[in-house]
């Protein structure tokens, strides 16, 4: 969304007449709507307004206060973000036992490359939790024995710590819609293959055994759908043809790093946008690796490709009348013919 306007998310249980209350208490404020969207996903309603705030005709904390009654009374949470609350923005990141996505994350917060801070860890054991201390970041193990999310839980402290933008560094878990909806287009993942090849679990072990030459990884903004959102960036890596899961794994995860900070600061920077379920970048886009480097453009070929022939004009097609014609007759053979001696006479 366009960051001079407000933001309003509203979830709930599917009803009637929901959207049409919403949009009646912003009319009556002076507030304009410039973009509305909304989707029902397992009885779960979610409704995004990008409004335009500027000549309304009460004040910011008003508008808050009469949207939270609104929706209190309509049994639906929500949720208002204007301009200056994202001023400074805020990540939570989603963990579970892999740290290199998060590391990299850490280091390029300590060395001021975000322009965002790192306000909390979230997961769903431990692991993560001495990389957390290390710097200084509160950690929230929100799983059970087995490493079963308490979504509440989460949704309490994304709230809690004010997320702005959810960041899953090789979270193993899969986020309800009642999480996905109230974050839309504000929760990147990285997956361990070049989507939408290879979704799912075990995506590594899925290239291996599919016996792919060149495999990779994406970071993508999450969806209900799973490893099916929008792709941000990508990276890809050869596979020697002895390679075992030990060594795709080794040659994938400095790259999922790489590709998932690269992705987490197009967003920061609002370089990024979504529409009708695929990103664009803005006039910046020299600025990001969303791909393969540069250099490998000059090692791609660029023959032949259809239509080429089409486009040559330095040489003439032979016709017919020229493949049935004579060839010329060579002016040393004839010379040296006339200087040959006649054969004696019989």
């Amino acid at each position: 969304m366009t960051t001079d306007l407000t933001e309003i998310t509203v979830i709930g249980d599917d009803d009637t007449g929901l959207v049409a209350r919403v949009t009646s208490l912003l009319f009556e404020r002076g507030a304009n709507i410039e973009d509305i969207d909304q989707a029902v996903r397992d009885d779960v309603f979610r409704m995004n307004l990008a409004v335009d705030t500027a000549e309304m005709v009460c004040t910011e904390a008003t508008l808050r206060e009469d949207l939270h009654e609104l929706g209190e009374d309509l049994g639906l949470d929500v949720q208002v973000r204007f301009p200056a609350d994202r001023e400074t923005q805020r990540i939570a990141v989603l963990g579970t036992s892999e740290s290199h996505c998060l590391e990299a994350l850490f280091e390029a917060w300590a060395n001021d490359e975000l322009g965002a801070d790192i306000g909390v860890v979230i997961g769903n054991h431990d692991d993560l939790e001495p990389l957390a201390q290390r710097y200084d970041v509160p950690f929230h193990d929100i799983g059970d024995e087995n490493g079963q999310q308490n979504e509440a839980r989460l949704l309490e402290l994304l709230a809690e710590y004010d997320a702005d933008l959810i960041v899953l560094a090789r979270y193993m878990r899969i986020l309800s819609p009642n999480v996905v909806f109230r974050y839309e287009d504000r929760i990147i993942n990285v997956h361990p293959s070049l989507l939408p090849a290879f979704p799912g679990a075990e995506a590594y072990r899925q290239a291996l055994e599919e016996g792919v030459r060149v495999a990779g990884v994406t970071a993508h903004y999450v969806t209900t759908d799973l490893d099916q959102g929008p792709i941000i960036t990508q990276r890809a890596f050869n596979v020697p043809d002895d390679a075992d899961l030990a060594e795709i794994k080794r040659r994938g995860q400095p790259l999922e790093a790489d590709a998932l900070l690269e992705a987490v600061r197009l967003h920061l920077n609002g370089d990024v946008s979504v529409h009708r379920g695929r990103t664009s970048v803005r006039e910046n886009e020299r600025d990001y690796q969303l791909g393969l480097p540069d250099e490998m453009d000059e090692l791609t070929p660029d023959r032949p490709v259809d239509g080429i022939a089409d486009a040559v004009t330095d040489a003439d097609p032979i016709t017919d009348g020229d493949a049935d014609a004579a060839p010329e007759e060579n002016d040393e053979d004839d010379a040296d013919r006339e200087t040959e001696p006649e054969p004696p006479a019989s």
